[in-house]
C-alpha cells in the first residue's frame, strides 16, 4: 500500500492519506465536522460582483450557446 503522510485539515493530525476512507480526511468525524461548517456557512467562497456589461455578455454567449445546440436537434 503506497503510504503518503499528510495532515488532517480539521484537527490537525498526521495520517497516512491512502489508509483513509475519508480523504482528505483522517476520519468520518472531521470529514462531517467541515461538512457542517459548509452547511453553516462559516466557509465561503469569495466572489467578484460582475458589470452591467460582463452580466451582458454572459447572456449574450448563453443565448447564442443554447441557440446553437436547438440547431443542432
Amino acid at each position: 500500500m503506497k503510504k503518503l503522510e499528510v495532515t488532517c485539515p480539521t484537527c490537525k493530525k498526521k495520517f497516512n492519506y491512502y489508509a483513509s476512507d475519508f480523504r482528505p480526511f483522517c476520519s468520518e468525524r472531521c470529514r462531517l465536522i467541515d461538512l457542517g461548517q459548509w452547511l453553516n456557512e462559516s466557509y465561503s467562497v469569495p466572489v467578484e460582483k460582475l458589470s452591467d456589461e460582463e452580466v451582458q455578455t454572459l447572456e449574450q454567449l448563453v443565448h447564442e450557446k443554447n441557440t446553437e445546440e436547438e440547431n443542432d436537434d
